[in-house]
């Protein structure tokens, strides 16, 4: 039986799914991590019998599994040639709380953030917090054996182990969980795989020469925060190996196995009361790497919650990203590194604040820091969240040299950093490198990075050689080469080094207890593979020269664009965590339609493909199809890729070789069939919207094909000339094809309301946007538009009269696309600089007090926004809130709304309709459903009106209708 024949009757059996084309097997092939490898299937499992048929299935046909949760492991965990065991899809269940005991069981596919979600009410958290919390799940934390900000108050995810459900490499299932050393012992008789485990755990770990060679060679026991090989020492506290606790629990064992034991089925978890609400963070600046980790020693005397670390390449990287810049206000000088310290207090916050005066004194005495400012309530969070987009950040590096994580997670006893820093900065200098920290440093860990370029020969040189010398420097200080990150398959093949020949010895014997056919995840931890192998990028490759229409300079070619994600997985966080971000896999929860997925997608067609036109494959069409362009990615991925520009590249490439559909050119060509159409308004809104019509233009038989105006805004305009009286007050309207032929309406109220506010409203003869052809890949028309509009605009564009739209993503292509279609580069950028959206202008009128609130009433008004994607990617929803809170009593607040789902015609598209109206039930219709009949929403896009009214009933409507309305 061929390997395909297998794997379609494995698909068969299975309640849940198995994917074993091309793409799924590419977007599989790698996690975060240097390292690729095309798997043979992947497996999406429903039920633990799934998952007992996988391993059958994989002992019988000897290939290995490797399970996987949200992909976010840096040494390559979960990724190998067998099949991939996805369980973040199905296994998401929060199987009960026992409010008594303070414990948790959980499915493995349950996000940490989620779980701590549903645990708030209850007064308990789940301690342990990684940078990836709001995507990252419980398995791979049980895997990796987790630890994050949190570790130096509430420990590492193998403290919290209770109870493990597992399936054994036999397929038989087994319960690990606290037991007495008699329980112990009566489970070494039988004839199961777990009583083999059992009788083999017990004859290793009762020699006492085996005993003694851990204690001697495994890292120092004060190390809490430690992932060497497997957890035997933590088993040696045991009473039945030479400790002194009556009971064990081999659970704590799987714990940081990375999979390669067993397969986990359910966690029961300890958790802990909540950390106190007064809190403060003090976040001290210093001039040296070496001065703010010797500050460590004198800082963790304050009883911190958080001690962490950042140097000054991720603090600039900061400054250039959308999201990640808001974050960095606190910021003072040009600190080498930063420390961010934090205090708490349960009884009050003057007690907080004697905590953190008291640290800042004692830093002070001992003269480190030159700036310790104190940071409170909201903006701690940001500056968590600007640590947590670290590792993505790294990814925003323009070009080839990039933040390797060969040495990544390495762990010393406290009192030994500042020297293990020393002598790391030493053999650092000696290889010409000047490494990247961020770091756990109060407990020791630090993240280090060497900036190598690994298509390179001798960067794939340097990432072993450094790596080598790194591991030889962390042995002479007895501490963990993996701190949290675990060994997989960077730092595996160190593991006889580490550990010893004869430990190590000793854990390749537990693997072949636990799995005697090696089908659990091979290659990592032992018998590990090499760690200079299987990397996404071949060294010494050429180049692959590849022509786009657009201008990818910035970073150095679409490939190199693409390869900017690293895999941290920021698109898999769900609504909860707020922003827009992404909202295909938040509708479909599938791997397939992240941002990381198309960018992977597509560097590795661009990379690998022999066509001609290297864009020129299905699997490319397929995961771009649901990406609904909301430009999220492009600000709230921290390495800033920006699939939006991907896509259009994408469809304009993919559509040249395979032809435009008539569709397509419908929807692309809409503004020049609404300006034929609109000669007889009515009747083209009659034909557009019979059912054949739409049916034969594949829209969706449930949506109503916008009305075009009775008179467009333009010809409005034409018949209202306004005289202007030599105001100096000058402004341009862009008149989009939205606004001239759809909402003629809000048009009208702009001019309106700007003419009332003493503004000469200035219109003048333009192309339209172009968004359209943007949103369907027919970018030679939108570089003919985006040539135009900017040769018709450079000339009377100034600061003193500036260009103002109404639609969003319409006025926005001057900030983003054109920029990369003009020919004219300089005149496009400097026009660039004079283009807002209305929202914009009047914050900035407001600010200068050109707008103020005597000019509008004081009837109370409540209003709630919805902000447009490409507003809150390319602007800001926080422009909609100013302008409409200067009237005195209006009460104005934004909602956290994600994207509502139409982008456009997507949401038109017969076979978008049911995805778009997911994404609009994901956070934007629940929200308005509970919004009172008497508030007014707000939203300055017109397809978010649209998905308003069909999600809801609710009419929405644009901020300066709102505004005009308070007018007195």
């Amino acid at each position: 039986m061929s390997n395909s024949q297998a794997l379609e009757q494995l698909a068969q059996s299975l309640e849940g799914t198995l994917l074993f084309d091309n793409l799924h097997k590419t977007l599989y092939a790698t996690d975060a991590s240097a390292y690729r490898i095309i798997p043979l299937a992947v497996a999406l499992p429903k039920s633990v019998e799934d998952i007992v048929r996988l391993v059958k299935f994989a002992n019988e046909h000897k290939t290995t599994l490797i399970p996987r949760t949200a992909g976010t492991s840096l040494a390559g965990q979960t990724i190998g040639d067998g099949i991939v065991v996805d369980v973040s899809k199905y296994f998401t269940r929060i199987i009960g709380f026992d409010a008594e005991n303070k414990t948790v069981t959980v499915q493995p596919g349950v996000i940490r953030d989620e779980l701590n979600l549903y645990l708030k009410p209850h007064g308990v958290f789940f301690g342990p917090n990684t940078s990836t919390s709001n995507r990252c799940m419980i398995g791979g934390m049980v895997g990796n054996n987790s630890s994050g900000t949190t570790s130096i108050r509430y420990g590492v995810t193998r403290d919290k182990i209770l109870e493990i459900k597992a399936v054994l490499a036999d397929g038989s299932k087994a319960i690990f969980n606290t037991i007495t050393s008699a329980e112990f012992l009566e489970k070494t008789k039988g004839d199961s795989l777990e009583s083999a485990i059992y009788r083999k755990l017990y004859e290793e770990l009762s020699n006492e020469a085996h005993q003694q060679e851990i204690i001697k060679e495994f890292p120092k026991p004060e190390i809490h925060r430690r992932n060497t090989g497997y957890a035997v020492d933590v088993l040696l506290q045991s009473d039945l190996f030479g400790g002194t606790e009556p009971t064990i629990n081999v659970g704590k064992l799987l714990c940081g196995s990375e999979g390669t034991l067993a397969i986990t089925t359910e966690v029961t978890l300890k958790v802990d009361d909540l950390p106190p609400s007064n809190n403060i963070m003090v976040v001290t600046h210093f001039d040296s790497i070496q001065e703010s980790l010797e500050a460590v020693m004198v800082a963790m005397k304050h009883h911190l919650y958080t001690c962490e670390m950042i140097d000054d390449t991720i603090l600039d990287c900061t400054k250039h990203n959308k999201e990640q810049s808001k974050n960095r206000f606190f910021i003072q000088g040009e600190p080498k590194a930063i420390m961010m310290f934090e205090v708490g207090s349960y009884i009050s916050m003057e007690e907080a604040e004697k905590q953190a005066d008291d640290l800042i004194r004692d830093l002070e005495v001992a003269n480190f820091g030159y700036a310790s400012p104190k940071l409170y309530g909201a903006d701690i969070e940001k500056v968590n969240e600007l640590r947590k987009a670290g590792l993505g950040l790294l990814g925003s590096i323009v070009g080839d040299d990039k933040a390797a994580d060969s040495i990544e997670d390495t762990a010393v006893e406290l009192s030994d950093l500042p020297n293990y820093i020393a002598d790391f900065s030493a053999m650092m200098e000696r290889h010409g490198q000047s490494a990247i920290y961020y770091a756990h440093a109060g407990a020791g860990e630090l993240h280090l990075r060497p900036v190598l370029n690994l298509k390179t020969k001798e960067g794939v040189y340097q990432f072993r050689n450094i790596a080598t010398e790194v591991a030889h420097i962390v042995k002479k200080y007895r501490g963990s080469l993996s701190g949290e990150h675990g060994d997989g398959i960077v730092r595996g093949e160190f593991l006889p080094f580490m550990i010893g020949e004869k430990n190590y010895e000793l854990l390749k014997r537990l693997k072949l207890a636990f799995d005697p056919n090696s089908v659990l995840n091979m290659g990592k931890i032992v018998n590990a593979l090499k760690m200079d192998e299987n990397f996404r990028f071949e060294a010494g490759r050429v180049e692959p020269d590849i022509k786009t229409i657009q201008d990818f300079s910035d970073s150095l070619g679409i490939l190199r664009a693409a390869e900017k994600c690293n895999g941290s997985g920021d698109c898999r966080k769900l609504p909860s965590a707020g922003g827009t971000l992404c909202p295909s896999y938040r509708a479909t929860r599938d791997e397939k339609d992240t941002t990381r997925a198309r960018a992977n997608a597509l560097r590795e067609y661009l990379t690998h493909s022999d066509k001609e036109n290297k864009f020129n494959h299905k699997e490319l069409y397929e995961v771009f199809e649901l990406c609904v362009s909301c430009k999220a990615c492009a600000s709230e991925c921290p390495s800033n890729v920006d699939v939006a520009t991907l896509k259009a590249e994408f469809l304009y490439q993919y559509q040249k070789t395979n032809g435009f559909s008539l569709r397509n050119k419908l929807f692309a060509n809409n503004a020049k069939m609404n300006k034929m159409g609109s000669m007889f308004p009515s009747l083209t809104n009659a034909i557009s919207n019979l059912g054949l019509v739409k049916k034969a233009m594949g829209i969706a038989p449930e949506r109503t094909v916008p009305h075009l105006a009775k008179e467009t805004f333009r010809k409005w305009l034409s018949n209202n000339k306004v005289n202007s009286n030599n105001n100096s007050k000058k402004l341009v309207l862009f008149c989009d094809e939205f606004t001239n032929y759809y909402d003629v309406n809000v048009g009208i109220d702009a001019f309106e309301l700007l003419t009332s506010l003493g503004y000469e409203v200035i219109t003048v003869e333009h192309e339209e946007s172009g968004r359209a052809y943007l949103s369907k890949g027919f970018l030679e028309e939108a570089k003919m538009i985006a040539v135009k509009n900017v040769a018709t605009f450079a000339s009377i564009i100034t600061s003193d009269c500036p260009l103002i739209g109404i639609e969003p993503s319409a006025i926005l292509t001057f900030r983003d696309e054109y920029l990369r279609l003009a020919e004219d580069k300089e005149k496009a950028q400097q026009l660039a600089k004079n283009v807002f959206t209305i929202e914009e202008f009047f914050k900035k009128e407001i600010l200068v007090g050109h707008i103020h609130a005597g000019q509008f009433s004081t009837k109370e008004k409540q209003i709630k926004i919805h902000g447009h994607c490409h507003q809150k990617s390319l602007s800001t929803v926080e422009a909609t809130f100013t302008m409409l809170n200067v009237p005195k009593n209006n009460s104005v607040t934004i909602y956290n709304s994600g994207c509502c789902g139409m982008a456009g015609s997507f949401g038109y598209e017969a076979e978008h309709y049911d995805i778009s109206m997911k994404m609009g039930e994901d956070t934007l219709f629940p929200k308005i459903r509970a919004t009172d009949e008497n508030v007014a929403i707000s939203a300055a896009g017109t397809s978010c009106r649209h998905q308003i009214f069909d999600g809801t009933s609710r009419e929405a409507q644009h901020p300066v209708t709102i505004l005009k309305s308070c007018l007195k």
